[in-house]
């Protein structure tokens, strides 16, 4: 299968790659995953007070400080794993990818905030929901 792991290095990452590492028929199974982490864009204004080399390194540096513990996991659980940041609204490019990548399925970490948080908030899991054709795997 080819998975997709959309993750952004919080508690509830973690405890999404902790399940994967219990459930044997993932980590052992013919399945190759895709880490993606989507940094947010600097507003227009701010980004444009920067050079286009320096707001490019930091986009990268910061989806590296995302994947580095995640490297080491996936190594350690020897996974076959490529590593891709992106730059945007999350859900949109979650949706996105998963759907132009022809992805399998999408297993992702979930806040779990209640009915109401999300009414006033929105979430990230509810927006990919409704806009990914992808199965989606949520991990609370």
């Amino acid at each position: 299968m080819k998975i997709l792991l959309p993750v952004d290095g919080s508690p509830y990452t973690k405890r999404m790659l902790a399940w994967l590492a219990t459930h044997d028929e993932w980590v052992k199974g013919d399945h190759h995953f895709t880490v993606l982490t989507v940094v947010p864009l600097i507003p227009p204004h701010a980004a444009a007070m920067f050079p286009a080399d320096q707001l490019k390194s930091y986009y990268e540096d910061t989806a590296e400080s995302v994947f580095k513990p995640i490297r080491k996991f996936m190594a350690k659980h020897d996974m076959a794993t490529a590593y891709v940041g992106k730059t945007g609204h999350a859900p949109d490019v979650i949706a996105k990818m998963a759907d132009k990548g022809k992805f399998d399925m999408v297993i992702m970490g979930s806040h779990g905030h209640g009915n109401l948080m999300n009414l006033v908030m929105g979430s990230v899991t509810n927006q990919v929901l409704a806009r990914c054709k992808a199965p989606v795997l949520l991990v609370r």
